[in-house]
């Protein structure tokens, strides 16, 4: 399957496209791990309905002998025999549904954690293009509704086929006229059952692409920043309105889903209420033509009767909800089989020790999409030794924060190669690369809980005394310790307890924690205001020193005193240098430093510069 690019979402699929047995099979692989605890259920789900079978002979035994001879003795015992029959029955439909359950849950749990760990390794591109309530409600809602049929498909598919053939069996010992009568109807029962599976399996497709739009806007509008944009911009009203649209949508699916086929499984209902009265009805019938049934066989018949129609109602019932099953597993399966465009080599390279840091650029170009009719980036060479410190300035669009990206590989080019100390960053483990390669973006992400767990998500076993000595180099540790709670104050969802300064040096202290020897600084300080900037910066600094140090800046002022800045333009370097040097050129940086001052554009004279700058 080709990877999915950037602009890709999840395909609707025609809910009547032919399933093929390629899908069953798929799904009967998920219960092969727990073969042994399925072969345990269907001995005991064999052995209840072969118990069960028996009630109705003893229940013969009873009317036509013990009874009419009047032997207490047989009686008895005969009754003794159906309460035992009753209570194996239950012993074995308690232990068999416990297990079937377990198993059941594993396989839910296996599918759940399969799409979660699949989702970690896709790209970054998949996640800026699809919604994240999609995301959530695949792993919540599909998964979720699968849990019945998951849970018990496999113990009613034994037990009732076990019980049905069993009952046959017994039902032609004691009539097989009756017997033959009786299965005359069963082809109508399987035509209607598969008519209603069908509507049900398109109903639960929309069904769940409608719960999925539900989770989307409940996840959007429901977050801090959706509250905040909803009331700000007085759309509260609106967004309740829309989200009462969906639900009404949802509500009149789900009556359309319950209702699928209730006429037509109710016609069943009244053939098994009818049928008794047929028995009944040709009993008597062949007894006017001088045929005898006991009054013993004819109870045990219907009782057998009822006990054939119930099962093979079942699973039919079990068809129908593997059908609609079916639905939900092509939605999880689409997951599962999207393919990462960014994966670990099997041969992927764990550089022994501390990397030196040396980062280089060699001939980088880099597309989002093979439509894209201009690269992002293009001819990139660049070299930044251990230690060193590379800016990179250019208008909003120059692919500033593409060219960041690449050093994580959060992104992979499409041309040339990009090395740390002369290994392609392709060859590198994840864990090497996330061990080497640091970032800190201009989106700072909190997760909500404590100070502490956001600051040891970069290091689990770090101690309180190398978080509150990361907290200081970052400037924010006085800060934290000023909380009642300190290092243990939920920091709310998304870090809305904390300042955007405050949440950007938590940022930084979470960073410096790991410790990485490659640091990308990617605009961190562009949406701050200028005090708050300073005391970022000045925590920046301090993170940045005796690291190989790549700065996307926005605010030329931050990137004075780098070692080398480079200038890009429609994803090509079209200068390169110092703060001095270019300035001094008087082109594209030094009308870059003028706009940054607040003065004409234009003004691209050197004298002119300086004087801004300085």
């Amino acid at each position: 399957m080709k990877p999915p690019g950037p602009n890709w979402t999840p395909p609707p699929r025609d809910p009547d496209a032919p399933r093929p047995p390629r899908q069953l099979r798929r799904i009967l692989r998920l219960f092969r791990p727990y073969r042994g605890r399925l072969t345990v259920v269907a001995v005991l789900v064999g052995l209840s309905s072969l118990v069960s079978v028996a009630s109705p002979f003893l229940l013969r035994a009873i009317l036509d002998i013990a009874i009419p001879e009047r032997r207490t003795g047989l009686l008895t015992l005969l009754a003794v025999g159906m309460v035992a029959v009753a209570v194996a029955n239950s012993v074995f439909n308690v232990w068999q549904t416990y297990l079937s359950t377990s198993v059941g849950q594993h396989v839910m749990h296996d599918l759940r954690t399969a799409v979660y760990a699949h989702l970690q390794r896709m790209p970054l591109a998949f996640f800026t293009r699809t919604r994240t309530g999609e995301v959530q409600s695949r792993i919540a809602n599909d998964i979720g509704g699968m849990q019945a049929t998951v849970t018990s498909t496999a113990t009613s598919l034994v037990s009732n086929s076990t019980t049905v053939v069993a009952t046959v069996i017994a039902m032609a010992a004691l009539d097989w006229q009756l017997t033959i009568v009786s299965l005359l109807l069963l082809p109508l029962f399987v035509w209607i059952s598969r008519r209603v599976g069908n509507e049900r399996r398109r109903i639960a497709g929309e069904r769940q692409r409608q719960l999925a739009a539900i989770s989307s806007i409940m996840q959007e509008s429901l977050s801090v920043s959706g509250i905040l944009l909803g009331r700000t911009m007085g759309r509260s009203r609106a967004l309740s309105k829309e989200f009462a649209g969906e639900s009404a949508a949802l509500a009149d699916l789900e009556v359309r889903a319950d209702m699928a086929g209730r006429w037509r499984q109710s016609t069943i209902q009244i053939v098994m209420a009818a049928m008794p009265a047929v028995i009944y009805w040709a009993a008597g019938l062949a007894g006017a033509h001088g045929a005898t049934i006991s009054l013993g066989t004819l109870v045990a018949f219907t009782s057998l009767q009822q006990s054939l129609f119930r099962p093979t109602v079942s699973l039919l019932q079990v068809g129908v909800s593997v059908q609609v099953s079916l639905a939900l597993f092509q939605r999880i399966f689409e997951y599962l089989d999207l393919v990462p465009d960014i994966t670990e080599r099997p041969d992927a390279v764990t550089p022994p020790g501390r990397a030196r840091g040396e980062v280089r650029f060699e001939g980088v170009g880099f597309r989002y999409d093979n439509r894209q009719e201009r690269p992002t980036l293009q001819d990139v060479d660049l070299t930044v030794p251990p230690g060193g410190s590379l800016a990179v300035v250019g208008e909003t669009g120059s692919g500033k924060t593409t060219l960041s990206y690449l050093v994580p590989r959060l992104y992979d080019v499409t041309q040339g190669r990009v090395t740390i100390d002369g290994t392609d960053v392709r060859d590198l483990s994840f864990t090497a690369l996330a061990d080497a390669v640091g970032v800190v973006s201009q989106e700072t992400y909190l997760f909500h809980a404590s100070v502490a767990d956001n600051l040891r998500f970069a290091k689990p076993d770090a101690t309180d005394a190398e978080l509150e000595a990361a907290a200081r180099a970052a400037q924010i540790h006085d800060h934290i310790s000023s909380l009642p709670d300190g290092y243990a104050t939920l920091v709310g969802e998304r870090g809305y307890r904390f300042s955007g300064g405050e949440k950007q040096r938590l940022a930084i202290a979470r960073t410096i924690l790991r410790d990485p020897p490659v640091l990308v600084l990617d605009e961190a300080t562009s949406a701050l205001d200028t005090q708050t900037e300073q005391a970022v910066q000045q925590a920046l600094d301090t993170l940045s020193a005796g690291r190989t140090t790549i700065t996307i800046a926005h605010r030329l002022s931050t990137v004075r005193d780098a070692d080398e800045i480079v200038v890009l333009d429609a994803g090509r370097i079209t200068e390169r240098g110092t703060h001095d040097e270019l300035l001094a050129r008087g082109g594209h940086y030094a009308a870059l430093i003028a706009r940054d001052s607040g003065a004409d554009p234009s003004v691209t004279d050197r004298r002119i510069a300086r004087e801004l700058i300085t």
